[in-house]
């Protein structure tokens, strides 16, 4: 099927040798996640939008990186009540999973921005196109922290540690993390799934609210491809669900049945 279809209770800032340590062991170049959102209002439960995620490996600034793309939309329906047009893009080292460019363009519920950062590594500074920033040494992205995440091996954590992060956004830098929760089977809209829970710490956006009210299960398999995302939003609740997956770096053995 692949190819087709931090230890102990952490807290505050990631330590260097964890920021440092981590590698890519998840995924590959030519991945490609597809995601069916479905949102509740009012006791409705309905698919209003998808997402999409796809890796490619690039060249940037003489450096191999993964070129992730993340795009998200509303069906035309759903318009009406929230529209939603977000496009991510990561460049992101493959050596260090740390990233070196990160551009945001965003429509939700009429909220729009544009952010394009460039992260200086050996200055530690992100330009942004409203100006210069300090940022840490093992500083994440949006993005590029969900394909961090995927690397962590939860084999070495206890229920509700917490492992930590620095994420750039907005021109700040968000101390966060993503505390493990242990493992559960479920089964989303498309196939029952072997797992791992965590809930990440959130900044407050347009659309999630800050905390951790998000819920995220990803495949308890090497890939720890998200299958489903559960989180309240502005206007009800939203639950995200992977409907394709292709080009895996390892076969999705975590798939119970369909």
């Amino acid at each position: 099927m692949a190819g087709d279809a931090q230890v102990g209770d952490q807290q505050g800032q990631p330590g260097d040798d964890f920021c440092h340590s981590l590698h890519n062991t998840a995924f590959q170049a030519g991945e490609s996640l597809t995601y069916k959102v479905y949102y509740t209002l009012a006791g409705v439960y309905a698919a209003a939008g998808e997402a999409t995620f796809n890796t490619s490996l690039e060249r940037f600034q003489g450096k191999d990186v993964y070129h992730v793309i993340a795009e998200g939309k509303t069906y035309p329906f759903y318009d009406k009540f929230f529209r939603v047009r977000d496009k991510y893009e990561s460049y992101i080292d493959t050596a260090t999973l740390q990233p070196y460019k990160f551009i945001r363009d965003v429509d939700e519920g009429g909220y729009k921005t544009y952010e394009n950062v460039t992260f200086v590594k050996s200055a530690h500074t992100a330009i942004t196109n409203s100006g210069v920033y300090p940022v840490t040494d093992c500083i994440q992205d949006v993005l590029s922290a969900t394909f961090y995440a995927r690397n962590i091996d939860f084999s070495h954590h206890k229920i509700n540690d917490k492992i930590p992060f620095e994420m750039f956004l907005d021109r700040k830098v968000y101390q966060l993390y993503v505390r493990y929760l242990g493992k559960e089977t479920i089964r989303t809209k498309y196939a029952k799934f072997r797992t791992i829970k965590f809930k990440p710490l959130l900044v407050k956006g347009t659309m999630f609210e800050g905390g951790e009210k998000m819920t995220v299960w990803v495949t308890d398999d090497p890939n720890h491809i998200a299958v489903r995302v559960e989180s309240p939003i502005t206007v009800g609740k939203v639950s995200v669900d992977m409907s394709m997956y292709r080009n895996t770096r390892y076969p999705l053995t975590s798939l119970v049945d369909l």
